[in-house]
């Protein structure tokens, strides 16, 4: 059975600062020579993007939902098996969602460090404390860390109002030249924040302080062996767009589509690199709308995509990349750009979040599990193939995302799960 030290950063909201103290404290061990595993909560695509630069590793994602229990055990044992310390960040609030992070936290016995911005806060610090710890039973619930602490002595009163017995991990205090910068769907992209090293360099440097700076215990996490998965691709050359505008991808499904056997060829639209020779193609989700214009001008990476679907080769565009592939995407000053025109009709980007939440979804291929987050809408006279069924209660009843399929062109708003079914992955890619 391996072991590793671990511990789960969590929070009472989103906003208190998990994923920098996450990705901080990597650095911290790896500046120490240690090897870090960081795992993120939920299905999130930018956190992670900050923990492997972080760490130099890969980050998964931990998911009860979409990826579900088994594929969360088996990668947590494989990194027990070669890691110094594993990282588990939270997702929103520490009891947010159904599953939420506690629930993951309790299932794999991981202790949880809550983060809180104490910033304007002085004794309710230790009755938030108080209700992270004690809100459910059997929580391995270990201790709390204060952040944008305002002086030692602002720290010392956060650590004295804790309840008795409670560990304080330490205090960061506030420093705005090291806070992450933002946009619409979170964080910026980690190759879009030009000193991201400096910057959690500063806080690790704060954390080294802290008690956080300490190896947790072991925690031990059964040997479970990885689904085996038939090579369904071999021989088959999938093309990859991956860039500023198209790079909303799980490393799990990267490692999914090589389990199968396919060759990737990533190539980047925005620098203007031609369509790789390919039997199949992946416009996975991003920013098209940040790079409208550029992606305008790629007409003849447009073309030559016309004509792969033309010759019944197969598509998969998911959430930005079938935005790219729309007529014409109008941007959020209300600009439109003429774009790849091999789905009819306009999406636009609205001022409000349009779309959120687990989905599952039944194609020809099987059923998948997948995640939507966009803030943009599309208007197509296309009959959709299939509807998504979100997770959530409150949206029980409502359909979800539509699913529309052109010969072998598959798209929708849903980032697919790969490893939720990698043979009908294959057969997305097949023709």
């Amino acid at each position: 059975m391996p072991s590793c030290p671990a511990l789960f950063i969590a929070a009472p909201a989103s906003g208190q600062g998990k994923t920098t103290v996450t990705a901080a404290l990597a650095r911290l061990h790896v500046r120490q020579g240690r090897t870090v595993r960081i795992f993120k909560c939920g299905p999130d695509f930018l956190d992670p993007q900050i923990h492997a630069f972080a760490s130099g590793q890969p980050c998964y994602n931990l998911d009860l939902g979409m990826c579900g229990e088994a594929d969360a055990a088996w990668r947590l044992a494989e990194a027990a098996a070669g890691a110094e310390l594993i990282l588990i960040e939270g997702v929103m609030g520490l009891f947010d969602g159904q599953p939420s992070g506690a629930d993951i936290a309790r299932r794999f016995g991981v202790p949880v460090v809550a983060v809180i911005d104490a910033a304007a806060m002085a004794q309710t610090f230790g009755a938030l404390a108080h209700g992270l710890a004690t809100f459910q039973p059997g929580l391995p619930f270990s201790g709390v860390l204060a952040n944008h602490v305002g002086s030692a002595g602002h720290g010392e009163l956060l650590r004295t109002s804790l309840p008795a017995g409670m560990r304080f991990y330490g205090a960061i205090p506030k420093d705005a030249g090291a806070a992450l910068p933002e946009r619409h769907l979170g964080l910026l992209q980690a190759i879009e924040i030009a000193d991201l090293g400096h910057r959690l360099d500063r806080i690790a440097d704060h954390l080294a302080a802290t008690g956080a700076a300490e190896l947790p215990p072991a925690v031990d996490f059964p040997a479970v062996t990885p689904p085996g998965v038939a090579p369904l691709l071999a021989g088959k050359t999938l093309a990859i767009a991956r860039d500023a505008a198209f790079s909303f991808i799980y490393p799990a499904n990267l490692d999914c589509l090589r389990a199968l056997g396919a060759r990737l060829e990533f190539f980047s639209p925005l620098a203007g690199d031609t369509l790789p020779t390919c039997d199949a193609i992946w416009l996975p989700g991003g920013y098209p709308e940040l790079h409208a214009a550029e992606l305008s001008s790629r007409r003849p990476l447009w073309q030559a995509l016309a004509r792969h679907v033309a010759a019944g080769r197969p598509v998969l565009a998911e959430c930005g990349g079938m935005m790219s592939l729309f007529e014409t995407l109008r941007d959020k000053a209300g600009h439109a750009h003429a774009m790849g025109g091999l789905l009819p009709g306009e999406v636009a980007m609205q001022d409000r979040l349009s779309a959120l939440g687990t989905q599952l979804v039944e194609l020809p291929e099987g059923r998948f599990a997948g995640h939507t987050f966009h803030y943009s809408k599309a208007a197509t006279p296309l009959a959709p193939l299939a509807h998504g069924t979100p997770l959530a209660a409150r949206f029980k009843g409502r359909p979800g995302e539509a699913i529309y399929r052109v010969s072998r062109l598959t798209a929708s708003y849903l980032h697919f799960y790969f490893p939720s079914n990698p043979e009908g992955t294959a057969g997305i890619f097949l023709r």
